[in-house]
């Protein structure tokens, strides 16, 4: 028989991986909390027409192609979320939180799933970070999910961090653009993909976002969507990138800065960092003003961003920065079995009960005592507590530094409070 292997996309977080997770989890929960977001936890399971309708036909990588879809006996049709902000907005809507102080603020971890090519840091089941301001059009609220994000990426390490900015307009101003777009794009199909020509009848504003060869000398005479913008959506552009110039904060208008999903409007924005390889962005966001109305709900202005944790940990790898060593258990209670391995379970509990990190050595039949040593050892044990037949009737127990100092016998009425002296 062959072995089961994990399904194809997928990934095991190992131990030596939660390392970089628990550190970065960490960063995440303190600063969402220091920005006073509060947590919240979404289903992965929602009604496909959410995503329909709040993602959009067009966007490319959702609806279309990469969504995980189950049809239920009663004809009604569920998704695996593909993302989050969808699920933040209905849940807006339908928990009523339009009735409480505005904006709210909320933020969650978890997974989500897309059915894509595998590839570094991308995985069909990957995890995220998402912080969203839900009813608020103040562009300070977007500078406060972008520094929110920016800061993430500092507390962890990153160099050479900035902003790449845009602003995808409105259901005003955007259709006007991509008319243009589309009219300078069709003088030059024959320079266009087939991808680029299968975007342009379904989502064309994703050409400015093609990996194309030799798309970037073709988009640099495209028009700019900033350069056709209505009066509302330039002075939200401009505002917002005051409060930016005023904090001292570096951007650069990135005319081809797309997102791959319907609703955002208004502005987009992805960090980038330098030193983590050919892929400079770890994460993105914008504003997403029209969204809860797609989904049937009262007009609603959104601003969020969401972040990998696998691509942040492969960001990490890259540049060559590593998380704190977890704390291993302050000591390994070795035994010689039988009555002295009662007691070594009883000391292993009773220090465990006084928040004293500690492994217990197992064995079914007599283990050498060597062997219990090197278990210590491997696991960067401060202090063995070895258990004998003469620390049993003495009531006692045996320390032995692993740093080479003294081997001392310690009454047990006293070894908490020598281990914590330690």
């Amino acid at each position: 028989m062959t072995t089961i292997q994990r399904a194809k996309g997928m990934q095991d977080v190992l131990p030596d991986d939660w390392s970089y997770w628990d550190w970065i989890i960490g960063k995440a929960t303190e600063l969402a909390r220091l920005y006073g977001f509060q947590r919240v936890d979404l289903p992965i399971l929602e009604y496909t027409e959410l995503y329909q309708r709040g993602v959009g036909e067009a966007s490319d990588f959702f609806v279309q192609k990469e969504m995980y879809t189950v049809e239920e006996s009663d004809g009604i049709t569920i998704t695996m979320r593909p993302e989050f902000t969808a699920g933040f907005m209905r849940a807006y809507i339908q928990n009523g939180m339009s009735s409480w102080p505005q904006p709210v603020k909320l933020y969650t971890i978890g997974p989500a799933f897309r059915r894509e090519r595998q590839q570094a840091g991308r995985y069909r089941q990957h995890s995220q970070f998402n912080c969203e301001i839900l009813g608020e059009t103040d562009p300070a609220a977007d500078v406060e999910v972008m520094l929110l994000a920016m800061n993430l990426y500092r507390e962890l390490g990153f160099q050479g961090l900035t902003f790449q900015l845009n602003s995808t307009g409105c259901p005003a101003c955007k259709p006007p653009y991509i008319e243009k777009l589309v009219a300078y794009l069709d003088r030059h199909l024959d320079k266009l993909a087939e991808i680029d020509k299968e975007r342009m009848s379904r989502n064309p504003l994703r050409v400015l976002d093609s990996k194309e060869p030799g798309m970037d000398n073709l988009l640099a005479d495209a028009p700019h969507i900033v350069d056709h913008l209505c009066d509302d959506c330039e002075t939200h552009f401009t505002d917002l990138r005051g409060l930016l110039d005023a904090l001292d904060q570096s951007y650069s208008i990135n005319f081809r800065l797309v997102r791959g999903i319907d609703y955002y409007t208004k502005t987009v924005f992805e960090v980038w960092a330098d030193g983590i390889g050919a892929q400079a962005a770890v994460c993105g966001g914008g504003r997403y003003d029209g969204l809860a109305e797609d989904i049937g709900g009262p007009t609603t202005p959104g601003v969020g961003f969401g972040s990998g944790i696998e691509r942040i940990v492969l960001g990490m790898q890259e540049a060559g920065l590593e998380p704190p060593a977890p704390e291993q258990p302050t000591a390994l209670v070795a035994h010689f079995g039988g009555a002295t391995k009662e007691a070594a379970v009883q000391l292993a509990f009773q220090l465990r009960a006084a928040n004293i990190g500690t492994r217990l050595a197992f064995a079914r039949n007599r283990r050498s005592m060597k062997s219990q040593m090197r278990e210590a050892n491997k696991h960067d044990i401060q202090n063995v507590l070895i258990m004998g037949e003469s620390e049993v009737e003495q009531q006692s127990v045996m320390v032995r530094p692993l740093d080479g100092g003294e081997q001392q016998l310690v009454k047990l009425a006293d070894i908490v409070t020598f281990l914590k002296a330690e």
